[in-house]
């Protein structure tokens, strides 16, 4: 349980919420964050307060010198998204890896799953992103994989982390300097997996002849999204497709964000909208007429159609939606949740052997094309379930339950005690089923409300769920009285 005091532990990755009336005023002194969901912070400022070269340096280090301490082959493969610092921490990280031996392999412009395949593709002993997901142009982050192109667990991020901590760094002799070459055909690559995918419909995707609206937020979503929909045959027009990294609205792929996207998608008469954050591994849909169908759905869509094809559980984590367990429902499956996070989510699939898993963000993991949150392969799932059904996306919404969440946030400092505030709403709401793997999660009748602190901020995030908006903000209103 996370109490706000002292130093941080690593942790798993989360989400901002959508209710944030200052969102876009993100500080530019935020700490740098180390967990293991990677390093992150702005970049600039004070080493060890910022994302500062000098930080870059000794965190890559201390990930370099856990892979060869941990016997992974010496190899590692690097990606960054369009964010304008990118090209300075790739230089940076890729120095420090070939100081200490290790080769690196340079996708330059990729998308996070993209990178994530290239690892076992080039049996590399892990990988970097260079990417800060959905934050603002003005962060980065180091987002560090394992061998098997997954987030490296809890128990590897504390070892590097104390490593990187303890300074006691040995650099390579000349004679031992590690190799950089590039690969320029991982995409390539990675939508060839996805088109071969037992359940994605190219042939018929092809026939429905959709039109598509991309919203690439000026990243790597405008040379990942378009070269996939040409090989199915899908007409896919970009706005913000410039890969400059000047994110032409808050990057997070939220309603209140995507109002170009949403009249594009009017305006031309789409049969979807697409959004996608800066590194393509959350997808947003947007149904004809500008209709929002929300990043909860994504999962739900998806595993809609895989399950009428190969049964099995389901796994989403204990933020998303209730209407992922209903789906299961539908088709007799068991529905498991686990923790906020990818590496969460993923163990929890490996576990239950699940058939298809993701997160409420719109991250859809498919255990058929590896273990990570893919934003191409949820699109072609999509798309395969429009062209089979020949239902709109607005026509599968209605299909399913439907619920309204709301994600708001407690403002916090470094004294909150997250335990105490805990305890004071189990003693306000004594008969509610409650879950505390991730924060604390209350099970009313109709709804939910989960509480966790941010791992990218100093909040404490409210998510509420229920029948409608009204109630939904009920619920989160009446903890937010405690907190």
């Amino acid at each position: 349980m996370h109490n706000f005091a002292g130093r941080q532990l690593p942790d798993q990755p989360d989400r901002p919420g959508d209710r944030t009336t200052n969102e876009q005023k993100h500080p530019f002194t935020l700490p740098l964050k180390k967990s293991i969901s990677g390093f992150r912070g702005t970049i600039g400022g004070k080493a060890g307060v910022n994302l500062t070269p000098e930080d870059i340096v000794a965190n890559v280090a201390g990930y370099g010198t856990w892979l060869i301490e941990s016997g992974a082959t010496p190899k590692v493969v690097i990606g960054r998204d369009g964010r304008p610092s990118g090209a300075i921490v790739t230089a940076l990280t890729t120095a420090t890896l070939q100081s200490l031996g290790i080769d690196v392999i340079d996708c330059d412009y990729a998308t996070t799953p993209t990178v994530e395949m290239a690892v076992t593709h080039h049996h590399a002993g892990g990988g970097i992103i260079l990417s800060a997901s959905h934050n603002p142009k003005e962060y980065n982050a180091l987002k560090l994989l394992n061998d098997k192109g997954e987030f490296i667990s809890a128990t590897d991020g504390a070892n590097l982390i104390a490593i990187a901590e303890g300074g006691d760094i040995t650099y390579c002799k000349v004679d031992d300097l590690g190799v950089r070459t590039t690969d320029q055909l991982a995409l390539g690559h990675h939508i060839e997996q996805v088109l071969a995918h037992p359940l994605v419909e190219a042939e018929a995707i092809r026939k429905a002849g959709f039109r598509v609206v991309l919203d690439a937020v000026n990243s790597v979503g405008a040379i990942s999204i378009p070269p996939l929909c040409r090989e199915m045959g899908v007409e896919c027009d970009v706005i913000n497709g410039e890969l400059n990294g000047q994110f032409a609205h808050n990057p997070e792929p939220l309603p209140q964000h995507l109002g170009d996207l949403i009249g594009q998608v009017k305006e031309r008469g789409a049969d979807l909208g697409i959004a996608v954050d800066p590194d393509v591994d959350r997808l947003a849909l947007i149904g004809p007429g500008g209709r929002w169908i929300g990043e909860e759905y994504t999962l739900v869509t998806v595993a809609d159609y895989v399950l009428a094809r190969e049964p099995g559980p389901v796994v989403s984590n204990l933020s998303s939606s209730r209407a992922a367990a209903d789906i299961a429902a539908k088709y007799g499956q068991e529905y498991h949740a686990s923790a906020v996070g990818e590496v969460n989510v993923v163990a929890k699939m490996k576990e239950v052997g699940a058939t298809i898993g993701g997160e409420g963000n719109g991250g859809i993991i498919d255990p058929r094309l590896h273990y990570g949150r893919d934003s191409l392969i949820g699109l072609a799932l999509v798309l395969s379930h429009l062209a089979t059904s020949g239902k709109t996306i607005n026509e599968l919404r209605d299909g399913y339950q439907h619920y309204e969440m709301i994600k708001d946030k407690k403002d916090v400092d470094t004294s909150y005690d997250l335990a105490a505030a805990f305890t004071r709403v189990r003693a306000k709401y004594p008969d509610v089923r409650t879950t505390d793997i991730d924060g604390l999660k209350l099970d009313f009748p109709d709804g939910w409300v989960h509480l966790r602190a941010s791992n990218t901020e100093p909040i404490v995030r409210v998510y509420a769920e229920a029948g409608s908006v009204a109630r939904a903000e009920e619920l989160a209103e009446g903890i937010k009285g405690v907190l």
